[in-house]
């Protein structure tokens, strides 16, 4: 048992090193040179000396060759074409140069047995090169950002801040670029004013106005655009959104009933069996024969339903303050409905049946107020104008 199942391991094992062997080829042919090289690098972490580790080595060689004498020809071209825009590239390129040496060199030496010599790396110090590109690409970036922010463009300020960011990344606390990331972020963002009018002759509740406006429960406000529902006299708003009611419409208190007569035939008790005699039937063990009794039984019911309705309709509206232009308008409508249903009967409770059994128990409650039921749509005009708000890209 124990042989069989290092048989089974080491087949296993075998079959692992061939597909990653014909990955790491797969790679190098198609010109995935990096790839190559990570695949190579992550299976000689370990038993790097093993016979079945040899492909790895001889792949990686290759790969590693190939892949640095690309990178050289494409820096070639891109210096000689002197374009700001392939800064970039140029400064990955020599990140990628110095990132394969370092994740090789730890590996080293590797040993070709075919050979009987140590697998060839030609390493270079990429320090000034790095440097000299940083830092190109950092003035870039840094030159370009604020050609953006000087156009007051809510797009152009937005990439200001991703070039900013990304210089950030690359040279942490380069000149002002803190605070030009705080310039870009205030003015790529869009600022949307709130408010609430009323064009019903009905009082909305203050508990309704003040949920409808808390925009922090609706956890909405996103990195370039906030709701204020104060307006702040030091922000020039770009938007507004007006939640605009339009209509209120309260049911009267409605009280109706229905009689419902319930009849049925249930078992009560039982009776004997005779013969033509007059004597009661025996079984065939000597015990009485007898026959269940059924009676008819009724109930009569008074369904009492109470119910009150509330509709509330508005419109949501962006208008574009710098240029006093409506952009969209969504509708919005909410009902909330109290209804409450419970009986009284007379006659015999065993008539009764679902839901009836349930409803005598129940009273009479008083009806909400027009008020509670204009605040109790609030939840659902809630969720719809949130939907609403997060299909708004600015």
């Amino acid at each position: 048992m124990y042989r069989n199942s290092l048989i089974i391991i080491s087949l296993l094992l075998i079959v692992t090193s061939c597909s990653g062997v014909k990955k790491t080829q797969s790679a190098l042919h198609s010109g995935n040179y990096d790839q190559a090289i990570d695949i190579a690098v992550d299976n000689l972490k370990t038993n790097k000396n093993k016979k079945n580790k040899q492909d790895y080595v001889v792949l990686l060689e290759e790969a590693f060759v190939k892949a640095v004498e690309r990178d050289e020809k494409r820096l070639k071209l891109l210096k000689a074409d002197n374009n700001p825009a392939s800064l970039n590239e140029i400064f990955t390129i020599y990140n990628n140069l110095d990132r394969r040496q370092e994740i090789i060199k730890p590996l080293l030496p590797l040993k070709v047995q075919n050979g009987n010599r140590n697998a060839k790396f030609t390493f270079r110090d990429y320090t000034n090169e790095l440097v000299d590109s940083k830092n190109k690409l950092s003035n870039h970036l840094y030159q370009q950002a604020i050609s953006l922010l000087k156009s007051n463009n809510k797009d152009q300020a937005r990439t200001a801040y991703q070039d900013l960011t990304y210089l950030n990344q690359i040279n942490p606390n380069y000149k002002n670029v803190r605070q030009l990331l705080d310039e870009a972020h205030y003015k790529g963002t869009n600022f949307v004013i709130v408010d609430l009018i009323n064009d019903t002759p009905i009082a909305i509740p203050r508990r309704l106005e003040d949920d409808l406006l808390n925009f922090n429960a609706y956890g909405l406000n996103n990195f370039w655009t906030v709701y204020h529902t104060q307006s702040d006299p030091k922000i020039d708003y770009d938007l507004q959104m007006l939640i605009r009611f339009r209509s209120i419409d309260i049911s009267p208190e409605q009280i109706k009933e229905r009689i419902i007569i319930k009849e049925k035939e249930i078992k009560d008790g039982y009776t004997y069996v005779y013969d033509s005699k007059g004597n009661v039937k025996k079984d065939s063990l000597g015990n009485d024969i007898k026959k269940d009794k059924y009676i008819k039984i009724k109930s009569t019911i008074i369904e009492i339903t109470q119910h009150k309705a509330a509709h509330v309709a508005a419109q949501v509206e962006y208008v574009d303050l710098k240029n006093k232009q409506l952009i969209n308008s969504f509708p919005v409508a909410s009902e909330f409905i109290f209804e409450n249903n419970f009986a009284t009967f007379k006659g015999d409770r065993r008539a009764l049946e679902a839901p009836y059994i349930d409803w005598i128990n129940r009273k009479f409650v008083p009806f909400p107020s027009s008020e509670q039921m204009i605040y109790d749509t609030g939840e659902d005009l809630k969720e719809k104008i949130k939907a609403i708000i997060k299909r708004q890209k600015f």
